[in-house]
């Protein structure tokens, strides 16, 4: 790809991810393109239809953070570092309004099916640190743990005048991931932490 070319490209994805972020992925790709200073003709020769602009958006969005997983490998608290990541994928899919679900109606050969197994080896590495250490049930999985995030953040956008149900949500969700006696009715539990 030419310079240029290039450049277009990352203001094309750099735009893209903002508009989406701001009004879905029903935003009119004229307004991407608008902002990111070329034409319509311009985004088309990049990315063919929607679904690739948007597939390019997740990717890149993955990407960060699939890098974020592997900085958090060297923390020194392992629970913290996979309570961290996982705030940071729950962001992630709430920041992006209907992004995955419309990819999810795409096609299986689909950006999220290519995703899923680097976000998944990405967060088992961080789940293990954790489990290694004894601070999270060795009966978690990961897989559990990333359907847990995206309902969480499936929630909140359906929760837009509750900014803090996201955090208040999967912090309840990770209180379960401690080791010790499992926590319900006729227990005894209390419902403190």
């Amino acid at each position: 790809m030419r310079a240029d070319a290039r450049r277009n490209h990352e203001r094309l994805l750099a735009e893209a991810r903002t508009v989406f972020a701001e009004h879905g992925t029903d935003a009119s790709l004229e307004d991407v393109a608008r902002r990111a200073g070329v034409g319509i003709g311009t985004l088309y020769r990049h990315f063919p239809n929607r679904h690739a602009l948007m597939s390019a958006v997740f990717e890149d969005a993955v990407g960060a953070l699939l890098a974020r997983a592997a900085d958090l490998q060297t923390a020194v608290d392992p629970c913290q570092a996979l309570l961290t990541w996982l705030r940071e994928v729950v962001a992630h899919a709430a920041a992006y309004r209907g992004l995955s679900r419309a990819l999810m109606s795409a096609t299986p050969a689909s950006a999220l099916a290519r995703c899923g197994t680097p976000m998944r080896e990405a967060g088992n590495a961080l789940l293990t640190r954790a489990q290694n250490a004894g601070t999270v049930r060795a009966d978690v999985q990961i897989n559990d743990l990333l359907q847990l995030t995206h309902a969480i953040a499936l929630a909140a956008e359906e929760s837009p005048g509750d900014p803090e149900l996201a955090d208040r949500l999967l912090t309840l969700t990770l209180k379960g991931l401690e080791p010790g006696k499992p926590r319900g009715v006729g227990n005894g539990a209390t419902g403190h932490g």
